[in-house]
């Protein structure tokens, strides 16, 4: 297409549509399963709203970047839920719980090991993320942690310059003790990147281990108090240009949330907290189905032989039924 300013790369507007990473419509698109006004797509073509896209025969729908509403979600993630949106070991994953939505994928913004709780933000703009992700933008993540072990302050005063990691020198741009005595300790750190397990690695440098991790803070936006763990909620407009203008993005001009009074986010909060019940206990219930219909078979199974059961001999005195089963030391 001559016009480029008014197309953009295929694999961009279907990642955008929800249908997964850009890496992964790349492989799609190799793999023949995209086709462009009903030819095949190939790895570089350009597409505008007016053509008509297919994955697998199913029409696709474009928007543009302009037209698609830009969202961010708080999520409190609990320890045992892993970030990746499936898992072969079949353990929980935080793109569980989120909310479903049309024409858009939801995407985390960083990530948090399985170990780990706090806030987790995710957004429907993946260039919003990208860019929160980038160490260059230097937005802060706050922790809260709990060290085990005997921490002086030379440990701290390393732990401020900088301490060798295995992928580099990494060092905490504030670290404030939290008041308290004896061998576990809690400390509030801040980081600006979010490397691997940084934060527990730094702390082992030293010779402590982190016994609990929690997020409290992305960039100025706190742990909503009102959250439980395992829920989410969506910023308002104001908080999601926030981010924005952190990392040099146009703001935002259009919002889903609804305003709210306080009687109606704490009935929402309350649901919310009943639908995080009902999974945890759902996720750890084996299913009861297959239990029952092994007893009803058992049953009819017991049924056939009473009716299958011969006449007793003639001459024995027969006993009546009394309907009570018989006791532990009468079956011998």
């Amino acid at each position: 297409m001559s016009d480029k300013t008014a197309s953009e790369k295929l694999q961009k507007v279907l990642a955008r549509a929800g249908l997964g990473s850009r890496r992964e419509m790349e492989e799609w698109i190799s793999g023949g399963r995209v086709t462009v006004d009903g030819k095949p797509a190939t790895l570089g073509d350009r597409v505008s709203p007016n053509q008509q896209v297919r994955v697998d025969g199913h029409p696709v729908q474009i928007a543009s970047e302009e037209q698609q509403i830009c969202r961010v979600l708080a999520y409190h993630k609990p320890e045992g839920e892993i970030c990746s949106r499936t898992d072969p070991e079949g353990r929980p994953t935080v793109f569980s719980r989120l909310p479903n939505i049309k024409g858009a994928r939801w995407i985390a913004i960083g990530r948090l090991d399985i170990n780990t709780s706090g806030l987790l933000l995710f957004t429907t703009d993946g260039e919003l993320a990208n860019r929160l992700m980038h160490p260059k933008f230097e937005v802060e993540r706050e922790y809260a942690v709990r060290v085990f072990g005997e921490i002086n302050d030379a440990m701290i005063q390393r732990l401020r310059t900088g301490v060798e990691l295995e992928d580099g020198k990494a060092n905490f741009k504030k670290i404030k003790a939290l008041p308290g005595e004896g061998i576990n300790r809690w400390f509030h750190v801040v980081l600006t990147e979010g490397r691997n397990r940084e934060v527990r690695r730094m702390w082992e440098s030293q010779g402590a281990v982190v016994s609990r991790l929690i997020r409290v803070r992305y960039g100025d936006l706190l742990l909503p108090k009102h959250l439980p763990a395992g829920g989410y909620a969506e910023y308002p407009l104001d908080e999601v240009n926030y981010l924005r203008k952190l990392v040099s993005l146009a703001p935002e001009v259009a919002t889903l949330v609804k305003p709210e009074d306080r009687d109606e986010r704490r009935r929402r909060m309350a649901s919310m907290k009943r639908a995080v019940r009902k999974h945890q206990i759902a996720e750890k219930s084996p299913e009861r189905k297959p239990k029952e219909r092994k007893s009803v078979e058992k049953t009819d199974a017991n049924k056939t032989a009473t009716r299958q059961k011969p006449a007793p001999a003639r001459g024995k005195p027969q006993r009546q039924p009394t309907g009570k089963k018989p006791s532990r030391e009468g079956r011998g």
